[in-house]
């Protein structure tokens, strides 16, 4: 879990606190989704897990296509859905983020390529670099049979091509999605120079523009 002091302190002393990055940042290139959703008039519905939902709604929010993404609990109950709770890693809630899309400028199977590539790690359990727990999990909540189909479909793709050089830990749930706190909300634009911003979260957006350019806005 981000201790409050990690989730308040701007200065060298919660950037001493943290452990080192990751040398590189960089998008793992993966094949596109063999199936998808189809478009539909109107807005679709994605949660998805995958870590710190700070730097997972910052790279959503680039994607052209995406209306709004909100920074959440999903799974667990509505009761325990709080931050202070939910980092005991007792509640079995997952930070997520809820993504609010329009189908016909982006699908969600290209919202799961860009959730496997850049977003996160699929092949870490229970945990992303820096944050370990079983609420930093990587996992799908689909809305829909047609999310499930697709998301089931594409790992399995993913996994039959080798994409990763460890197997795909990412789980298929269900469950409700529950707003975070509104601190929570907007995080990286908020707080640019924030150490975890500047250490994790900054180079996972650079690398989502750099590997994506066709679906930045």
């Amino acid at each position: 879990m981000k201790t409050a002091a990690v989730l308040i302190a701007f200065g060298a002393a919660a950037g001493a606190a943290l452990m080192a990055p990751a040398a590189a940042e960089k998008a793992v290139i993966i094949p596109a989704a063999r199936v998808d959703v189809p478009a539909t008039p109107g807005l679709q519905t994605a949660v998805l897990a995958g870590g710190c939902f700070w730097g997972m709604e910052a790279v959503f929010e680039q994607v052209r296509g995406v209306r709004t993404v909100t920074a959440g609990y999903a799974g667990g109950t509505a009761a325990t859905a709080r931050y202070d709770t939910v980092s005991t890693e007792t509640t079995r809630h997952a930070e997520a983020i809820r993504i609010t899309f329009d189908p016909r400028q982006v699908s969600y199977a290209t919202l799961l390529r860009v959730y496997f590539s850049v977003a996160h790690d699929p092949t870490q359990v229970d945990g992303q670099r820096p944050d370990s727990g079983p609420s930093y999990r990587s996992a799908i909540f689909p809305q829909s049979p047609e999310q499930a189909r697709v998301a089931r479909a594409y790992i399995a793709q993913l996994s039959g091509a080798r994409a990763f050089p460890r197997p795909i830990a990412t789980r298929m749930e269900s469950g409700g999605f529950y707003p975070a706190e509104a601190y929570h909300q907007n995080f990286f634009d908020r707080h640019p120079d924030h150490p975890y911003i500047v250490m994790w979260d900054k180079p996972k957006v650079a690398a989502f523009r750099a590997a994506f350019p066709t679906l930045r806005r």
